[in-house]
């Protein structure tokens, strides 16, 4: 389109202070010809863009004039930079838009631009264990939500179409918040398949927001994940353990005289509690519930029974 060679046209002057049709064209991947016209287009839109003559003549903006295409504040450009130059390792349209965006900032704030894209590396894969595979929907079912089209796939078996509402990536599991005939609903990516985008259109609620929605669903989930609490004493040099593993269930209390941290944590099940805690040993002393005791004397019976004879 003529109005993105324009704005790049203007980039490219902005970046290099004076160009020539020639290395527009080249830039451009357009004609010399086409090139020039692009360029009195803008000097005829009252840009200050003039033609200097001579042997090292070309177009350029005069006095220096220059312009922020982008809006952004410094702390805006760095924020923006720092958050999407580790995303953009994976995505070739995500560089060139970093590339563009960088032209159009002020000279001012493109150093720390460059250098906020370049400060973080994102490895999503914990030790030990792989990257997940980031689900093929995903693409589709973005286009599906900027272009509010209706969508159709298969759940658990059963036929769904649904209006996409938003996509969250959740520590590389994703999730599709949708409107249905039921109400909003939150659907799994790596449970859906045979993926249609269909021509129907849809409105989202006016009401509705990402955030809020997703902050109900995992306010839902960690609901049910939490159904049983506990209370145990552990070391604290190993508190930070026990938090990896059990995460916002985790609630340090009073640090005892022996060293040893009063902590409640939560699971779905007594039994998923007792698991979680059987590789600690004596190193961890459950005071209640005693169905979590007794979960743990269980798999040490079971231990016993299995490994006393060797």
């Amino acid at each position: 389109m003529r109005a993105d060679r324009l704005v790049a046209a203007l980039l490219l002057m902005q970046n290099r202070g004076r160009v020539t049709a020639a290395e527009l064209a080249t830039e451009l991947e357009v004609s010399v010809a086409t090139a020039r016209r692009d360029l009195e287009a803008l000097s005829a839109a009252g840009i200050p863009v003039y033609p200097q003559p001579g042997r090292h003549g070309g177009w350029q903006l005069v006095g220096g004039a220059r312009t922020d295409l982008s809006g952004l504040t410094a702390g805006e450009a760095q924020a923006l930079f720092l958050l999407a130059g580790p995303a953009a390792a994976g995505s070739d349209e995500l560089k060139a838009a970093l590339r563009k965006l960088t032209r159009a900032l002020p000279e001012t704030y493109r150093t720390e631009a460059r250098a906020a894209a370049d400060a973080t590396i994102t490895d999503p894969a914990r030790w030990g264990e792989h990257t997940r595979d980031r689900p093929a929907a995903v693409t589709t079912l973005q286009s599906a939500v900027v272009r509010r089209r209706r969508v159709r796939f298969r759940y658990k078996d059963v036929r769904r179409e649904v209006d996409p509402w938003g996509l969250i990536d959740k520590d590389g599991l994703w999730y599709l918040i949708a409107g249905t005939a039921k109400g909003q609903r939150t659907f799994r990516l790596d449970r859906v398949a045979d993926l249609e985008v269909t021509t129907e259109t849809f409105e989202r609620p006016d009401d509705f927001t990402l955030d809020a929605a997703w902050d109900t669903v995992v306010g839902l989930i960690e609901q049910r994940r939490s159904s049983t609490w506990a209370t145990l004493l552990i070391p604290e040099r190993f508190l930070w353990v026990l938090r990896d593993h059990f995460g916002r269930h985790c609630e340090p209390g009073d640090r005892l005289d022996d060293g040893r941290v009063r902590v409640r944590v939560g699971a779905p099940t007594p039994r998923d509690i007792a698991r979680t805690l059987s590789g600690w040993g004596s190193a961890v002393e459950v005071l209640e519930p005693s169905a979590v005791r007794e979960e743990l004397a269980r798999i040490g019976a079971e231990l016993t029974t299995l490994y006393a004879a060797s």
